[in-house]
């Protein structure tokens, strides 16, 4: 009886759908009081979680209150989320940021059944209790992956030379897959020939820079002409070696075109408009849990950051028509490799 719907994610449009979208948990959210617990990438990771953070700080402005708890580690995940629950108090909300903690959310959601806690990129129904006082938020990052690899195609056939384009991801974990796997398969979509090089760094911190700065240059000395990272802060290091090696560079989450002219165009994940919306639905007592959030380059969700103004229009206009063809359901992007 619980099943996944799409959303608009327009904030007036989102937070008056929220209660449409999932299962009443019975009362509402009385406590003005929202926190975020990171994953171990960090504030700083100019992606994932800052977006998240951005998102905290809008709610803020907006008469929230708000703290945010880092996690340096995995084992501060269950920690901090008993920590954001204790702080919230009854009828609060705590967004964990990220698949990786979703068993810390089953936990703690069941510890204290009177706090909402939403999770970004982990699906409700996944959860091993299914605890009625939590959300999922489950973005379609497949889409966006998709646009950015076909367009990194046609950049890569009107350049000439070797076909090949790459991926440096964080974690092999199905929010990271889904990323790649658009990638790959929008790329082949215009060029089934391209090889497209994938391989992982194990992790997200920026503290982590160098190791997806050495794959990615492994990466482009066999031949890579557009580098997409998918690796949170880390991935600030395939980034850094695209710039070096005067090859594409291709952002993620956020929109990562400021990192300068090397950056083709970024797959962007609207995290901050998510957290922004469900921190303040809650405040407002409409936050209603036990199911699961869509987002979606239909409803505005997932989306292609700045496009580089090298790249030529038709180009851009190549890759909005399969943009149209994914929101009208004739292109379904796969989700894992």
């Amino acid at each position: 009886m619980k099943v996944l719907r799409r959303v608009g994610i327009a904030a007036g449009v989102l937070v008056a759908s929220l209660g449409l979208v999932a299962i009443a948990t019975g009362a509402r959210a009385e406590a003005n009081k929202s926190a975020l617990v990171t994953d171990t990438a960090g504030l700083n990771d100019r992606s994932f979680n800052h977006l998240a953070n951005v998102g905290r700080l809008k709610a803020q402005k907006a008469g929230v209150q708000t703290r945010v708890f880092i996690s340096t580690k995995t084992s501060d995940y269950l920690p901090n989320l008993v920590a954001a629950a204790q702080y919230v108090g009854d009828g609060g909300l705590v967004q964990a940021n990220g698949f990786l903690l979703a068993d810390s959310v089953n936990t703690a959601a069941t510890q204290f059944p009177n706090v909402h806690f939403s999770i970004v990129d982990f699906p409700w129904v996944a959860l091993k209790d299914k605890p009625t006082n939590a959300l999922g938020y489950v973005f379609k990052s497949e889409q966006s992956g998709y646009l950015v690899g076909y367009l990194a195609a046609e950049m890569a056939k009107a350049k000439g030379g070797k076909q090949v384009i790459s991926a440096v991801g964080g974690q092999k974990i199905p929010s990271v897959d889904n990323w790649i796997a658009g990638y790959r398969a929008g790329a082949r979509k215009y060029n089934p020939k391209i090889k497209v090089l994938i391989q992982y760094s194990g992790l997200f911190p920026p503290s982590a820079a160098p190791k997806c700065k050495e794959i990615a240059l492994n990466q482009i000395a066999r031949g890579s002409q557009a580098v997409f990272q998918v690796a949170g802060g880390c991935g600030l290091g395939a980034l850094d070696a695209a710039k070096e090696k005067k090859v594409w560079g291709i952002g993620v989450d956020a929109d990562q075109s400021y990192l300068g002219s090397h950056i083709l165009t970024s797959g962007v994940k609207r995290v901050d408009t998510a957290t922004f919306t469900a921190m303040t639905a809650n405040a407002k007592g409409k936050l209603k849990t036990g199911g699961d959030v869509v987002f979606d380059l239909k409803n505005g969700g997932q989306d292609v950051g700045k496009i580089s103004p090298k790249v030529p229009k038709k180009f851009i206009a190549a890759m909005n028509v399969q943009r149209k063809l994914i929101t009208s359901g004739k292109i379904k992007p796969p989700a894992k490799l």
